[in-house]
């Protein structure tokens, strides 16, 4: 067997085996005047020459037709003669025409002596890093200008200690710094002041630290001092490594926003305490009309019995305490319909000066001595719209709880104004003048959660027996009848305030409402009348059937508007009475149906609240109120007839 014998292979061979290898370099050699003098595989690669090609040829040819105007060539070959190095980086051109991103280095070569003997170059194909480099600073270039081009956002940097690196556009706008103003300072100085002695810019950069993001929302503050809510994200950057480098700021002024949302919860409170008043008025006013249907069989019944027992003094004490609790239900139904806006309005227009200043010496005696009132008035108040009897009663409600309020005396204060209305959250749609009714008393106040409540139906502090809780509510039914509106301020140990909103109506003369007291004297009847009584509700039409008996007159009883109007077609009738609220045929539809047939025919209405299909059409007719008197009885017929009693 042949063993194999090892060459010796010297030293210039092994370095010409090794250049020849390498095929992603190009590595060559140039004479002093830069001419090629060797050429390598990587060379022949890059540039596309082959050795026979360009051996003594000048390596300026694979510089750019710029460069060689320039004199780039002989630069290089200059400063790595005298600096002993060249490098950098530029377009080269292969062979065939096409360009290349070539990093170059130049070394010089020398004698032992020092002489100049020409230079090794060493060139690398970077076209590809310089695509990716290119596409890179691209990227983040078109990311720059679209950050800078943001004006709803406030983006910019922070370095780790929180100092402002950047500032775009719409960091600009909303926090009111130019960038040579902001750059450099500290974030936190865009926080509030009660939030920096808090800590809340430290605590935000630790958070975005140890969690990687911080998000919240709250109160900033611009340059010129004035303040915005903002919604605000920080995020941690890290480098390759993972150090952190600093951290991205994006915030947005969401004041508006915010205002909008509070302005739609605002409304749908509004709107669902509507919701639940407008219900528990329904209920209110059902409730009220079956109990005044009650409470007439009871008061009439009482008060036939009174006219017909023997003069006993302990009967008639007996009798007339179930009278006064009788007619302290009808009031308490009153107040529930009025609550519920059921109970007929007869708004007309009134002087409130001239109403309170006529109502004051009542007032006084509801209060007592210990209560002084004042009354205050601006000149020229124009008056309002509102049924005159249905706001004393307000006024005497009001009244009524600030003596309550103040045990030891004090102050009422009654002040009327013309000015605009605040509305209940402080902006107000309505652009109408308003008038004011406000009360102010001395006593002991509500605080917050007493306050919020005071006006809902059936809340009351006072002890057992000493209110209903219908007071303010029905206020409240009143002014929202009549186009206004109720408002309460008070403040725990420092009195309360009820303010009553009108708009103001204009008053042409002879049109205001006489408040003053008067009276008519009516003639009676003497002629015998057929009354035709009508009522579903069988106690209450056998107590109206004796009343009107009692009372001298031929009675006809329906408990139905069919079988009234069969009743009508059988008899010669003088008058109508009949309740409304009735099922299948109301009152309202049975006397349209009865004037179709005896046109002329008078109607009274009995009703504890009125709700015609078409108001105008029954405006006129009398109206008796459930539950009611003989004496309220023979006043609606005197006034339906006009003529004498038999």
């Amino acid at each position: 067997m042949t063993e194999a014998v090892a060459i010796p292979v010297s030293e210039d061979e092994r370095h010409r085996l090794l250049l020849e290898a390498i095929t992603d370099y190009a590595i060559y050699m140039l004479d002093s005047a830069g001419h090629v003098s060797s050429w390598n595989p990587g060379a022949e690669r890059f540039k596309g020459y082959t050795a026979s090609e360009i051996m003594g040829a000048h390596f300026s040819r694979f510089y750019t037709e710029e460069d060689r105007a320039r004199g780039l060539p002989e630069e290089v070959l200059r400063t790595a003669a005298n600096a002993g190095r060249y490098e950098g980086e530029g377009w080269r051109v292969r062979k065939d025409g096409h360009r290349f991103w070539a990093h170059v280095v130049v070394d010089p070569i020398r004698s032992p002596t020092g002489d100049l003997l020409g230079f090794a170059k060493i060139t690398r194909d970077l076209t590809e890093r310089r695509a990716r480099e290119e596409e890179l600073r691209r990227s983040q270039e078109q990311f720059r200008l679209l950050v800078q081009g943001v004006t709803d956002y406030a983006i910019y940097m922070l370095d780790p200690k929180g100092h402002v690196a950047s500032w775009n556009a719409g960091a600009q706008r909303i926090k009111g710094y130019a960038p040579w103003e902001i750059l450099g300072e500290h974030f936190s100085r865009f926080y509030t002041e009660e939030d920096r002695e808090d800590g809340l810019p430290s605590r935000a950069l630790e958070t975005a630290r140890q969690e990687g993001r911080f998000e919240h929302e709250g109160w900033r503050v611009r340059k010129d001092g004035t303040r915005f809510w903002a919604s605000v994200v920080v995020d941690a950057i890290h480098d390759d490594e993972g150090e952190l480098i600093g951290f991205a700021k994006v915030t947005r002024d969401i004041t508006e926003k915010r205002d909008a949302q509070k302005a739609l919860e605002v409304a749908q409170e509004e709107l669902l305490q509507s919701r639940k008043m407008e219900a528990l008025g329904q209920l209110a006013g059902g409730i009220a009309h079956d109990f005044n249907n009650l409470l007439m069989a009871i008061s009439g019944s009482l008060e036939l019995l009174q006219r017909r027992l023997p003069d006993d003094s302990q009967i008639t004490r007996l009798i007339d305490n179930a009278l006064q609790g009788a007619q302290r239900g009808s009031a308490l139904t009153g107040r529930l319909l009025a609550f519920a806006r059921r109970q007929p309005l007869e708004p007309q227009l009134v002087e409130l000066s001239c109403l309170v200043k006529g109502l004051r010496d009542l007032m006084q005696l509801s209060l007592g001595r210990d209560i002084r009132i004042e009354l205050s008035a601006q000149p020229a108040v124009p008056p309002v719209m509102v049924d005159a009897a249905q706001l004393e009663l307000a006024l005497l409600n009001v009244a009524t709880n600030a003596r309550d309020a103040m045990p030891d005396g004090g102050l009422l204060g009654i002040r009327i104004s013309h000015e605009e209305a605040p509305s209940a959250h402080g902006t107000d749609r309505r652009s109408a003048p308003r008038v004011c009714l406000a009360i102010s008393d001395t006593g002991e106040g509500m605080d917050e959660e007493t306050l919020a409540r005071a006006a809902d139906p059936f809340f009351t502090t006072k002890g057992p027996g000493k209110g209903t809780g219908l007071g303010l509510s029905v206020v409240h039914g009143l002014l929202e009848e009549s186009g206004g509106r109720l408002a309460l301020k008070s403040t725990k140990g420092k009195g309360t305030t009820v303010e009553m909103w009108f708009t103001a109506a204009s008053a042409p003369q002879g049109q205001l409402a006489d408040t003053s007291v008067q009276t008519s004297d009516k003639g009676t009847v003497d002629t015998p009348l057929t009354v035709l009584a009508v009522d579903d509700d069988a106690l209450v039409l056998m107590n109206t059937v004796i009343m009107l008996e009692d009372l001298g007159y031929e009675v006809i009883e329906a408990s139905s508007g069919a079988e009234a109007l069969a009743k009508l077609d059988e008899h010669e009738v003088d008058l109508l009475l009949t309740d409304h609220a009735m099922p299948q045929m109301s009152g309202a539809e049975l006397t349209d149906a009865a004037r179709e047939r005896h046109p002329g025919l008078q109607v009274i209405l009995a009703t504890g609240f009125l709700e015609l299909p078409n108001e105008s059409t029954f405006a006129n007719l009398p109206k008796l109120m459930k539950p009611f008197s003989m004496e309220q009885l023979q006043a609606a017929i005197r006034e339906a007839i006009g003529s004498k009693q038999p």
